[in-house]
């Protein structure tokens, strides 16, 4: 039992120990910190799916009654949800297509703009601090701007500068135009968000061997045939972790539409009706239970993606 106790406080005081201890102390507070408001969140969250949370019980939360499945169910029969035609695509189904195509469309412009910037000209830095203004700007802000372009009013930028050139008659209310909403909605989240894909993707341009387009070029291609065959497949990991973030990121997106359109004219996606649900309707389980709905699609493609479009680009 002494040579234990004594092997013990041998090992205590040993530098390797003693280093042991200073780095759970340093990182203590970043785990602490962590778990407060992410992993405790994220958990409390499953767990208020499965149980019927509202403003009745909310001070007594932890004694909620457990109704299973059922406020998935009222997820999966709300009108807000489902697929109902073409009329109305429901939450759902407007997320992927909101998600999907703002982000290959934020890709593309992302992609040309880095081009044009990879290229040496006067006022380049200079151009590519204004390219950098959408990103870096407050979305309130922005999203405000576009609003007083957009305004349905005569006095409206768009609506004003289209009766002068005589291309409409009469007034626009083109966010309250169904399916022209849902455009302009993708057009703002793509103009937003491409100086993002625009760094990443000039970062990796840069980062290109100079002799690989003079062997190209020696070889008699042109320039298409340098960007297909040289460009893409040096970008193609850049291209594909920036269209996995992008894309993550998006189908999470609640302010940008919020602030142009508060989800109406068929702009509704999940984390529009996951607020709906929580805050206007005060059906939290029903809130949560759409929110783990969202995590599951997203999860899904994230596993799509991962295992069968990264694994196919590395090989």
């Amino acid at each position: 039992m002494t040579t234990l106790i004594a092997s013990f406080k041998k090992h205590y005081k040993s530098k390797q120990a003693q280093e042991t201890r200073l780095a759970w102390m340093l990182i203590s507070p970043t785990a602490l910190i962590v778990f407060s408001i992410v992993i405790f969140p994220a958990v409390f969250s499953v767990w208020v799916s499965f149980h019927d949370v509202g403003l009745h019980n909310l001070n007594d939360v932890f004694h909620a009654p457990f109704v299973g499945w059922e406020n998935y169910q009222k997820v999966f029969d709300d009108f807000a949800f489902k697929f109902q035609g073409m009329q109305s695509w429901g939450a759902a189904v407007t997320s992927i297509v909101y998600s999907f195509t703002s982000t290959a469309l934020t890709l593309v412009v992302g992609l040309i703009a880095a081009i044009l910037l990879n290229r040496p000209f006067k006022g380049r830095g200079l151009t590519r601090a204004i390219f950098l203004f959408p990103y870096v700007a407050p979305v309130v802000s922005i999203a405000f701007v576009w609003r007083w372009l957009l305004d349905p009013r005569p006095s409206g930028v768009l609506n004003d500068l289209l009766m002068r050139l005589n291309v409409i008659d009469l007034p626009m209310a083109f966010l309250s135009e169904r399916g022209l909403a849902l455009l302009l909605v993708i057009v703002f989240e793509a103009w937003r968000y491409f100086p993002f894909a625009m760094l990443m993707i000039l970062a990796r341009l840069q980062a290109i061997d100079s002799t690989l387009y003079e062997a190209a070029e020696v070889d008699g291609a042109n320039t298409m045939q340098k960007f297909w065959n040289i460009t893409i497949p040096e970008l193609r990991y850049v291209l594909g972790a920036i269209f996995l973030l992008r894309l993550m990121w998006t189908f999470n997106k609640f302010d940008d539409i919020f602030l142009l359109t508060g989800g109406g004219f068929g702009t509704k996606v999940l984390p529009v009706l996951t607020y709906e649900f929580s805050f206007r309707l005060f059906d939290f389980g029903r809130g949560a239970a759409t929110a783990m709905i969202l995590l599951t699609i997203l999860v899904v493609f994230v596993t799509f993606y991962v295992t069968l479009v990264m694994r196919n680009a590395e090989e």
